[in-house]
This record gives C-alpha cells, sequence and structure tokens, in this order.
C-alpha cells in the first residue's frame, strides 16, 4: 500500500511540471523576389554583400497556446543591385502547461523561436537555392540576445503587462 501513495505523489508532481509542446508549425509567409534575372544569374568577381534581419512575435491564442511567428528577411545586394530578397514568416502553435508567469515571456521568445529556427533555416537556404542561387544557410542565432536586446530596447517604455506573455 504504500507503492500506492507513491504512485500519487509521482503523478501530482508529473502533473506541476512545466511543459512545452509544438501543436503545429507552418510557413505563413513566403516571398522571393529576383528581379535582375536572368543578369542576377551570372558569374561575379566578387560575393554579393547579404543582410539578414531577425524578428520575433507572439499572439496568446487560448490561456495555454500561443503563436509564435519568426520573421527571416534576407537580401542580397551587388554594389546597388538587388540579387534577390527572401521573406519568411514561420509561425508554430506552442502549448505551454504549469510556466510560471515570470518564465513565459523568456520561454515565448527565446525557446520557440529556437525550435523554430532549423525549419526557417531549411527553407530560406531551399528558397535561395531554388531561385538559382547558392543555398542561402543562416548561422545559428542567438535568440537569447535577440530577447536581451528587444527587451532592452523596451527599456524606456512602460512595461508590459506580465499576463500577456506576448511581445
Amino acid at each position: 500500500m504504500a507503492d500506492e501513495g507513491n504512485g500519487g505523489q509521482a503523478s501530482a508532481d508529473q502533473q506541476a511540471q512545466p511543459s512545452l509542446n509544438i501543436v503545429a508549425q507552418y510557413v505563413k509567409d513566403l516571398s522571393f523576389e529576383n528581379p535582375g534575372a536572368p543578369k542576377s544569374l551570372q558569374q561575379r568577381a566578387a560575393s554579393p554583400n547579404i543582410n539578414i534581419s531577425v524578428g520575433v512575435q507572439a499572439n496568446a491564442l487560448t490561456s495555454e497556446e500561443v503563436e509564435v511567428e519568426l520573421k527571416i528577411e534576407s537580401r542580397a545586394v551587388d554594389g546597388e543591385k538587388i540579387l534577390f530578397i527572401i521573406e519568411l514568416v514561420y509561425a508554430g502553435i506552442f502549448r505551454m502547461k504549469n510556466v510560471a508567469k515570470e518564465n513565459l515571456q523568456a520561454l515565448t521568445l527565446i525557446e520557440c523561436p529556437r525550435l523554430l529556427f532549423p525549419f526557417a533555416r531549411q527553407i530560406v537556404a531551399e528558397a535561395s537555392r531554388n531561385g538559382g542561387f547558392p543555398p542561402l544557410l543562416i548561422d545559428p542565432i542567438d535568440f537569447v540576445a535577440l530577447f536581451r536586446n528587444q527587451s532592452g530596447a523596451k527599456a524606456g517604455e512602460p512595461p508590459a503587462p506580465a499576463a500577456d506573455g506576448a511581445s
């Protein structure tokens, strides 16, 4: 009978454990532009300049579910000429249970995009390759630093409600 008591306690402990589950992930928006084709596909003496910007946005869907969008924009230019532009919004729906309110925003804006990134990276690489260019392989992103930069930029603004969990 002592085992039954421990089993009941273990079950209660498991229910109280924080959890993060991916419910779905999907391409929300994808755009590839090659405005100078076919001239943009010619051999060049120097590598183009490639600028990549990354953003994260979250929207609460229910009390336990949030949609997180990972936005990646890449632009390759040779001097003044645009070679290609890739814009991707890759999103996921995440279910979070038993997460302390003080950890909710960091979990949403750091861990969720970290889980989405490998899939978004592959889509960007395939889009550039399918557009006639070498695959654009984006280096790993430090989502902790991105979160801190976004939080620091908002330091002068009044704090958002803690229950929001999204920025």
